[in-house]
């Protein structure tokens, strides 16, 4: 199935695109950009889909993230010869993204749900117990196509961990990430040290971590796996196909997640805007995003103080005003 992709600026008064070839996490102008595609997305994939979740012989149909190649085809993979694709595609050995919805009554009862109409999906159960091996798995394929021979993130904890595992399991991959000093989860450096990562302790948070990264990327040869990458979110959107794969095409009323740094948020709105899109679903869900109490800024600015995307217009004087009295 021919595909093409390319990476364009988010902002829609810009808009500038980039060949899927090109190292950048941003525009020109500065905004952040978004993987495209365009082709045929007939939705006589979903009985592929469904049919590939029982193929043991094959990895990439096994994982929860490459089981639905077709959708995410910044690779180029326009056949099903799988000695092509595995040259393509990277993959913990197919163990990424084996989580599908199930039902909990005493967790639907709690929060006054009819058990068969509420669903849990669980993404702990990834190979290094959090949902970023979806991205991983994504963002390391790029990393692939575009020639990188080391990657670098700033972290708290899960992105790390999957970084570093990833890169080793790529060849002539180095892994090196960035924590604020006593700001990382004890157990997911463990895991990065385990794995072989560089691990560096900068003075400071993630905030100023994750600066240093940004200046990295600049750096012939490095590869940002923050997920202010573009790819990354490619391989997060799976989360929902399966979802969907799983409860027939059929789409929930309500999506509740939490927000974090609002990747997932990106990143699911976007797979369902796409399926929309072409055909495969009536209609988009809504989105509850749940916020920190300590971190409230995406609740303040869209309850509080009414932010909207409004077709790209962002009245930004909304967001100084609510910086300047932080």
């Amino acid at each position: 199935m021919k595909t093409e992709s390319w990476q364009q600026c988010i902002d829609p008064s810009c808009g500038k695109k980039y060949s899927v070839k090109e190292r950048r996490t941003t525009c020109d102008c500065g905004e952040l950009l978004d993987v495209r595609y365009k082709g045929d997305f007939p939705k006589s994939l979903q009985e592929k889909f469904s049919e590939r979740r029982n193929n043991r012989q094959n990895i990439f149909d096994e994982s929860g993230v490459w089981r639905y190649r077709e959708l995410i085809n910044f690779a180029g993979v326009d056949t099903e010869d799988y000695s092509d694709y595995s040259q393509k595609l990277v993959s913990l050995d197919g163990a990424e993204g084996r989580t599908k919805p199930f039902h909990l009554s005493k967790v639907a009862d709690y929060v006054g749900v009819k058990p068969e109409n509420f669903w849990l999906q669980f993404e702990g159960d990834n190979p290094t117990g959090s949902f970023k091996d979806n991205g991983m798995a994504t963002a390391f394929t790029h990393a692939r196509i575009v020639g990188a021979k080391k990657v670098v993130c700033a972290s708290t904890g899960n992105t790390s961990s999957s970084a570093a595992a990833f890169a080793a399991k790529e060849l002539d991959m180095e892994a090196v990430i960035l924590v604020g000093a006593g700001k990382i989860a004890k157990g997911k450096l463990a895991q990065s040290l385990a794995y072989g990562a560089k691990v560096l302790e900068v003075k400071g948070d993630f905030d100023v971590a994750m600066a240093m990264v940004k200046a990295l990327s600049t750096k012939s040869g490095v590869y940002v796996v923050n997920s202010l990458n573009a790819f990354r979110l490619e391989g997060q959107k799976t989360m929902m196909y399966r979802v969907l794969d799983y409860l027939g095409w059929e789409v929930p009323d309500w999506i509740v997640l939490p927000g974090g740094n609002l990747g997932n948020t990106s990143a699911f709105g976007k797979a369902f805007m796409e399926l929309y899109d072409y055909g495969w679903i009536r209609k988009k869900p809504r989105m509850a995003v749940v916020v920190a109490e300590g971190a409230p800024t995406l609740a303040d600015l869209y309850n509080d103080r009414k932010l909207r995307w409004n077709g790209g217009n962002i009245d930004n004087s909304i967001i100084d005003e609510y910086y300047a009295e932080v």
